[in-house]
């Protein structure tokens, strides 16, 4: 009997009995593993195997089972030509080695072994539950499609299909992962995406080794380009329409079987900013709803901060008549500002992440209430003031309309340094830590794109879009760094108010 570690290198016999062994061997104790041995025609007998719950049953039996029994009652002649006459599936593939068969097995084929065979067939009979296609509940929009990904790859794929229906959508396949062996697609349409780009996405996968992936997450850690920085250098969407319209920008998908999630590169710190919904709607309201976004950006970094900083060196700033009322507020508060500060944002940031571990039903009632009675008793027992509580709310607030959660998680993270260099330096700290994010932000790439694009380096064909959403009509070229080999996306004469030639006045 053959050692499991060796399975690998292992060639196929005729005989049915070693065949039988060695795959037996192999799933020793494992009690999800159905086998069956049946006689066929001139005294040969098959081997059966599959793994339960992940073949649809009714399908191997009158698909697969029933044509061989029938053949055996026939006493035909057995070879693989005449399986394959008789077998009535779409999927019957040769294996000419145990790893390759075990790969089929794990993906829900039916792992079918005949005597004096010196291979193997896999027959795809897959068939487990899934979850059926559902919105998104983190990219919620009132405008635009309802479907999101869901965690079987095939189905995301036959959306993803659906959007594009052009044979130039490529799906590059890989397996990562040694005991996961992983399904991840790469996607890119041919003859939009940089050919270098699509290269460099293959090489940094091809280099994973890995023992599991699990999720997207696994990928996303694996081939960023600066895995210190707090901000995410990979968009991440559960939805086919923004994966789509990124792919005809010349940017690469990257799905992973097993999560809804679908990894976007290359992508800017512009891009987190930006909703599906924005392209929707009338693009005076989406570039109003954009600014608004870059204003409550600005506030939820530096709003406490900003407090913090006033309140602790520069007094003289604020009007007499509302720094008497401040100061009537705090005259019993036993802690400075910073340490206030502090205290709220840690407590606000606590109950918004048992919001959202809590069970949905309860989850946002725990968080508002947990808000509103801890605001009011902090401030009854004389620990934070009431300008200190609106502070912290209007800053939670400015943080919920970021529409890339990763993206306002960073955000959040970095509001505590620089609450520090305001309660140590005023707004000499205040300044400095927002330069230093800057500076990062500059030195920050996504697969080599630069990551403040269009803005450093400077495109002014691009800023348009960045800052304000333009009208569909007026998007007449993608990206110049990820679109080059296909730039122009529409020609000139698309606005509706222009008269095509040659029509009457």
């Amino acid at each position: 009997m053959a050692d499991v570690l060796d399975y690998r290198t292992m060639p196929f016999s005729t005989e049915l009995s070693e065949n039988v062994d060695i795959v037996q061997t192999i799933y020793n104790h494992s009690t999800d593993i159905k086998t069956r041995t049946f006689p066929l025609a001139g005294s040969r007998e098959a081997f059966m195997l599959f793994i339960d719950g992940m073949v649809n049953e009714s399908l191997l039996d009158v698909h697969v089972l029933a044509p061989l029994l029938q053949a055996r009652a026939d006493n035909t002649r057995i070879d693989f030509a005449y399986i394959c006459s008789i077998v009535s599936t779409s999927q019957l593939t040769v294996v000419t080695s145990f790893e390759e068969l075990l790969n089929h097995i794990a993906n829900g084929c039916v792992a079918l072994l005949v005597d004096q065979m010196p291979f193997g067939i896999a027959v795809g009979v897959a068939g487990w539950q899934q979850r059926g296609i559902e919105e998104p509940a983190a990219e919620s929009i009132i405008r635009g499609p309802r479907e999101g990904f869901t965690e079987t790859l095939s189905v995301n794929t036959s959306m993803l299909r659906r959007k594009i229906k052009d044979p130039s959508l490529k799906l590059d396949p890989f397996q990562v992962g040694r005991y996961t062996k992983t399904s991840v697609l790469v996607a890119h349409i041919d003859g939009i995406a940089n050919h270098a780009l699509v290269e460099e996405v293959h090489s940094r996968i091809k280099r994973i080794d890995i023992d599991g992936v699990l999720e997207s997450g696994y990928i996303e850690g694996l081939i960023e380009d600066h895995p210190y920085s707090p901000f995410p250098q990979i968009q991440v969407t559960e939805r086919p329409d923004v994966v789509s319209a990124s792919l005809l920008e010349g940017k690469i998908g990257i799905m992973v079987d097993g999560t809804p999630f679908c990894l976007i590169a290359p992508t800017t710190f512009f891009a987190m900013l930006q909703s599906p919904e924005d392209y929707y709607q009338r693009y005076i309201i989406s570039s109003f709803i954009r600014w608004l976004r870059f204003l409550f950006l600005i506030i939820s970094l530096v709003l406490p901060s900003l407090y913090v900083a006033i309140l602790t060196f520069h007094q003289e700033m604020v009007p007499t008549s509302l720094l008497l009322s401040i100061a009537k507020s705090r005259e019993e508060i036993p802690f400075p500002a910073l340490i206030e500060a502090l205290l709220m944002e840690v407590s606000f940031e606590a109950l918004r992440e048992a919001g959202v571990r809590l069970p949905k039903q309860v989850g946002s009632a725990v968080s508002i209430v947990g808000a509103l009675v801890i605001g009011q008793a902090a401030t009854s027992a004389g620990l934070v003031s009431s300008p200190m509580v609106m502070v912290v709310a209007i800053t939670g607030i400015a943080s919920f309309l970021l529409p890339q959660y990763s993206a306002g998680i960073a955000i959040r993270l970095l509001r505590f340094p620089i609450m520090f260099l305001s309660g140590m330096f005023g707004l000499l700290g205040l300044m400095l830590g927002v330069i230093a994010i800057i500076i990062h932000l500059c030195s920050l790439r996504s697969l080599g794109v630069p990551y403040l694009q269009p803005l450093a380096p400077m495109k002014w064909s691009e800023m348009l879009d960045s800052f304000m959403v333009s009208p569909i009509w007026a998007n007449r070229k993608r990206p110049s760094l990820t679109g080059r080999k296909n730039k122009i996306r529409q020609p000139s004469n698309n606005r509706p108010d222009q008269e095509d030639e040659g029509a009457t006045p």
